[in-house]
């Protein structure tokens, strides 16, 4: 029988929530694009310190949101924390750009990643990409209509797999590729680079971490939201930041800082470098299923947000039902699906992918924002409360601040772009308010 306010099963427990905060995060990224940050620092050491970094200032917004999920066990995650604390039109601006680009623009770019590492597995046409992409999606969106239980235990499968990737990568790269040319040759100074600093590697560094607030959508189904979520938050962001540390030494020992920098698949490169044409293939595999369990991930989380826009009157009504039996929102489910299908067919998923990550960040600062609100106003006891409050939060809201800052100095395009597609949803939630009455006035 239903067990929440909205209707939803709490069938998700400790590790399988744990599984989908690792999941949310590690998607091709690491796989793909360390080399960027390395071109941008100057020594081993400078670009494990970013990573790192990077991961703690995560695990302080990961910390800020276990709070806000204790206070709101229910589904929604941002959506509702904005639409409490700053009103319902902030919650549906979030909502539409999460429809319009946030989640569906990030999983149509990961699925495309995904079809074109399955097609070079199989040595598939590059034609073959975009249905493949499709196929994808809509498998993902299919064993998810059948409850939460099944998609969670597909989930868990797709996490470890990828989890057993990274083992193999770090093994590789530590004990195959030369790891006893000393620790000088890790975390030594690239004379190519030398005082070229590190800020500039921390926007390419922290985009690899988004996608942790992905569970709090998802509370509504967990076991226990009071004493899981933050548990779940705290191990999945500690599981994360010790794969990406372990998968840059790896990297460093196996092709060294300067080899690195000017890696575009340094993932491929260690593979191919150790057992040839099939670790390149091997790896392949690795980086396919990480996207695509990533995939799942946004699709399942993404359709959470607009079930409960649904319920209060904020999108289409129909949207909110859940399937009698499997208690799933499969009509939101099959919309967001259907919409990051659109996506990879009009071929638009890459630049919508930098429209989302910019998006993502700033609605996630936001968010943080909104623990504030209910520090002051919401007298309810909470199991979990953020350490180093007031301290922390804004720590972590002014680095974010200062990226999304940097973002639109560096690509004011795309950023405006961003904003952009945000502030059009305005005008739409008024009209929706003219023409429908929300349970939320």
């Amino acid at each position: 029988m239903p067990n929440t306010p909205n209707g939803y099963l709490r069938n998700m427990r400790l590790g399988d929530a744990a599984m989908v905060v690792i999941g949310g995060i590690i998607g091709g990224g690491i796989f793909l694009n360390p080399g960027v940050a390395a071109a941008r620092t100057e020594s081993g050491i400078a670009l494990l310190a970013i990573w790192v970094g990077a991961g703690l200032l995560t695990l302080v917004g990961a910390l800020c949101y276990a709070e806000l999920g204790a206070r709101r066990p229910n589904a929604g995650g941002i959506y509702v924390y904005l639409r409490e604390a700053f009103g319902p039109l902030a919650g549906f601006l979030f909502g539409w750009t999460m429809l319009l680009v946030i989640y569906s623009g990030s999983t149509a770019a990961v699925a495309t990643i995904f079809a074109s590492y399955a097609s070079a597995l199989f040595d598939l046409p590059p034609r073959a990409s975009t249905p493949m992409a499709v196929a994808a999606l809509a498998f993902v969106a299919g064993i998810n209509l059948f409850g939460i239980r099944l998609g969670a235990t597909i989930q868990n499968t797709f996490s470890v797999l990828k989890l057993a990737a990274v083992a193999v990568l770090v093994g590789c790269g530590l004990y195959l590729a030369g790891v006893g040319q000393g620790a000088h040759a890790v975390l030594g100074v690239d004379e190519a680079r030398r005082g070229v600093g590190f800020m500039g590697a921390a926007l390419p560094v922290l985009f690899a971490y988004s996608g942790f607030t992905y569970l709090n959508n998802l509370a509504g189904e967990v076991d226990q939201p009071q004493r899981t979520l933050p548990r779940a938050l705290f191990l999945g962001m500690l599981g994360v930041i010790v794969a990406y540390a372990l998968v840059n030494v790896a990297y460093l020992a196996a092709l060294g800082h300067e080899g690195l920098a000017i890696s575009h698949a340094p993932a491929a490169d260690v593979m191919q470098r150790v057992f040839g044409t099939v670790g390149a293939k091997a790896i392949s595999l690795g980086v396919a299923i990480s996207t695509l369990g990533f995939c799942n991930i946004t699709v399942v989380a993404g359709a959470r947000v607009l079930q409960v826009m649904g319920e209060d009157g904020l999108f289409f009504r129909s949207v909110a039902r859940l399937h009698p039996v499997h208690r799933t929102p499969n009509l939101a489910i099959v919309l967001l699906a259907g919409w990051s299908i659109v996506l990879v067919a009009s071929g638009s998923y890459g630049q919508l992918l930098d429209y989302a990550t910019f998006a993502d960040w700033l609605a996630c600062a936001i968010g943080v924002l909104t623990l504030f609100w209910y520090r002051r106003h919401d007298g309810a006891a909470t199991s979990f409360r953020v350490p180093g409050y007031p301290l922390l939060p804004l720590l972590f809201v002014g680095v974010i601040g200062w990226v999304v800052v940097e973002t639109m100095r560096s690509n004011p395009r795309n950023a405006g772009i961003g904003v952009l597609i945000m502030l059009t949803g305005a005008p739409v939630y008024f009209v929706w308010r003219h023409l429908f009455r929300p349970a939320h006035p």
